[in-house]
């Protein structure tokens, strides 16, 4: 992989402040957006990340700090997956190489990091919202400064932004919405003609003479205010038919745009024009994801977030000889058979066909395949309509995604008791992306819902066996795996055979994998293998242990525990996930519900009362105890 030096930034660092970017000249500031590319480029080709987002808003954020004081305006990114250059330019250069390390930058805006990061983001939508909160405030307390959200195409579309947007159009509270579009594709006259309307009638001298204009005009007694109405609704109309700003003139906004997002003049020129507004403004402008990196302009999915890459090629670091496949990759593989040989399936993602899998269910069945786009509250109650009639819907959305449909899940899918199957990948500890990302949380607010049926499965073989049950029930179904290979050694699904002859899991089953006489290991999911490699340990030291492996979370397999729970005194239950409200919590309502807790000593190994930060996944776990080793000493202690 890329072992060439740091890129030289002369410019970028001389910098000692953000307010000296706007002292420097137009061609300096060409200069230093070539040093943001290539120090970005450079780190996210060691580091892994989000490349092709950053890329695209280098100028947008040279024009941002160019415009408006970071010290006092209030700039809330969206997602934040095109932050780099901000954490560059806002003092964190020397630590840029840092990024999404252990102890370093995080990958995403965090307010506890920097005081230039003004909102901590990670899921998509909030921006408009955040902003508005923030220009609320500024108002209540007599305050000047302005507030800007920057939020990108896909964002912008999601329920969230318009409930903000509508908000925002209502309370007409001065606000600038800085719209990032890279795939609207607009005709360069369209665009010279939307910019020309856009800039030259709303100059502050365009305004004045309104102004004028619709008071003499309201002098003429008798028919004034109709002749004021009738331009008022001709101005508007003649210019949202040359923009694509009707709907943001129509929700109270004033529409500007679209913009060339390269051009840091234009950009400034505009962001200005945008300050002098009295009421919200959204400014459009046209970027190009991964501008400035052939690999990721040619293929921006591909670059939008990714590992290490050779900068030369472009060509991600190869998986290493004989790396198990992924669970997301036999989800895949196992969704598409199951479409085959049942038409009643229907696979559901949000916005993000590539990440979990569904990409070749849409190759291969089109016509039963739906991307929504950034909103998963739609998804859920999307799917729950299908289901209505008769079809299986199969909702992907990785588990921190989840949370955001929870309201739709409980009301819609559950209470109805319809089968809508939930894939939740990226469940447990994910890695670099951290905090906000980490999918620790989806068994506590599941668990909790009638009529919710919940399977973790321990391996590939299990996660096909898994998806093949939740087909066969009647009911919802969350199937929960996590990023990453599944165990070297452990059983893969047989695709030479029907997938519909798998047979089902039994209904709150699981299964005891070792036997032992010392202590007992509860596991779910993907701790099921670290709890056998530490048994296994344990066994050299004279110590025999037993692993069941739990499969269900939800119903939960009572009566097979209790029986355990009289044999064993000692138990250890492993989760990855939050232990408050989780799989071991469900454990001990179980055993304190049937009188079994009066003998027993139990330790719980999972994530503690407080977020996780990011870094390697394999780190985290290890931190947490979750590893073979960290759950053998856990054993070791409780002996």
């Amino acid at each position: 992989m890329n072992t060439s030096p740091s890129p030289s930034a002369p410019i970028l660092a001389s910098l000692k402040h953000p307010a000296e970017i706007t002292d420097l000249t137009n061609e300096q500031k060409k200069a230093l957006a070539a040093e943001l590319r290539d120090v970005i480029i450079h780190r996210v080709s060691v580091n892994g990340g989000h490349l092709a987002p950053s890329l695209g808003v280098i100028e947008l954020t040279l024009s941002l700090l160019s415009v408006f004081n970071p010290e006092k305006d209030k700039v809330v990114w969206d997602v934040g997956h095109q932050a780099y250059a901000w954490k560059l330019l806002t003092g964190r250069y020397r630590a840029f190489e840092t990024l999404r390390k252990l102890g370093g930058l995080s990958g995403f805006p965090k307010i506890a990091e920097s005081p230039y990061d003004h909102f901590g983001v990670g899921h998509s939508s909030t921006a408009i919202s955040a902003a508005l909160g923030m220009a609320m405030a500024r108002d209540l307390e007599g305050k000047e400064n302005h507030v800007i959200a920057v939020v990108g195409d896909g964002a912008f579309a999601s329920g969230l932004s318009f409930e903000a947007l509508n908000q925002a159009g209502d309370m007409r509270r001065r606000l600038i919405v800085v719209l990032n579009d890279n795939e609207m594709a607009i005709a360069p006259n369209v665009g010279a003609i939307s910019l020309f309307m856009s800039r030259n009638m709303e100059t502050g001298w365009a305004r004045k003479i309104r102004r004028d204009l619709k008071e003499w005009l309201k002098s003429i007694p008798g028919i004034g205010d109709d002749i004021v109405n009738y331009a008022r609704h001709a101005q508007r109309n003649l210019k949202t038919i040359f923009t694509p700003g009707m709907l943001i003139e129509a929700l109270n906004f004033k529409y500007i745009g679209p913009v060339d997002g390269h051009n840091i003049e234009d950009l400034e020129r505009h962001l200005r024009l945008a300050a002098t507004f009295d009421r919200p403004v959204l400014l459009h402008v046209l970027t190009k994801k991964g501008k400035g990196y052939a690999p990721a302009e040619a293929n921006p999915t591909k670059y939008h977030g990714l590992g290490r890459f050779d900068i030369a090629t472009g060509t991600p670091e190869a998986t290493p000889p004989g790396t198990p496949p992924s669970y997301t990759s036999i989800f895949s593989s196992t969704l598409c058979r199951m479409g085959a040989e049942d038409r009643r399936i229907v696979a559901i993602t949000a916005a993000m066909p590539g990440g979990t899998g569904t990409a070749r269910f849409k190759k291969l069945f089109p016509d039963r395949f739906v991307d929504v786009g950034i909103s998963e509250e739609h998804a859920a109650t999307f799917a729950a309509g299908l289901a209505t009639q008769g079809f299986r819907p199969f909702v992907a959305i990785y588990s921190t995604f989840t949370q955001r449909s929870y309201d739709e899940i409980i009301h819609d899918i559950c209470l109805q008791d319809l089968p809508v199957t939930f894939c939740i990948d990226r469940a447990g500890l994910v890695g670099e992306d951290g905090a906000t990302h980490h999918g620790v949380f989806d068994m506590s607010f599941l668990r909790c819902v009638p009529n919710m049926h919940i399977l973790a499965p321990g391996n590939g073989k299990d996660l096909e066996r898994a998806l093949v049950t939740a087909l066969n029930l009647n009911h919802p179904v969350a199937v929960r795996y996590p990023r990453g290979s599944v165990p070297a050694g452990s059983p893969l699904p047989d695709e030479s055979s029907s997938i519909l002859s798998i047979p089902p899991f039994p209904l709150g089953e699981g299964v005891l994998l070792r036997d032992g006489r010392d202590a007992l290991i509860l596991a779910a999911g993907s701790m099921v293998h670290p709890s056998l490699e530490a048994a296994a340990m344990l066994q050299r030291e004279g110590i025999e242990t037993a692993v069941f492996d739990t499969r269900w979370i939800h119903p939960l397999p009572a009566d097979q525990i209790a029986e355990l729970a009289r044999r064993f005194s000692r138990i250890l239950i492993a989760e990855e996930h939050v232990l408050a409200g989780g799989f071991s919590s469900a454990v001990l309502e179980c055993l304190s519900d049937r009188n079994l807790m009066e003998h027993l000593k139990i330790v719980r190994a999972g994530i503690q009362d407080a977020f996780v930060e990011h870094g390697p996944q394999k780190t985290l776990r290890h931190l947490a105890g979750l590893d073979a080793e960290g759950i053998a000493s856990a054993l070791r202690t409780l002996l």
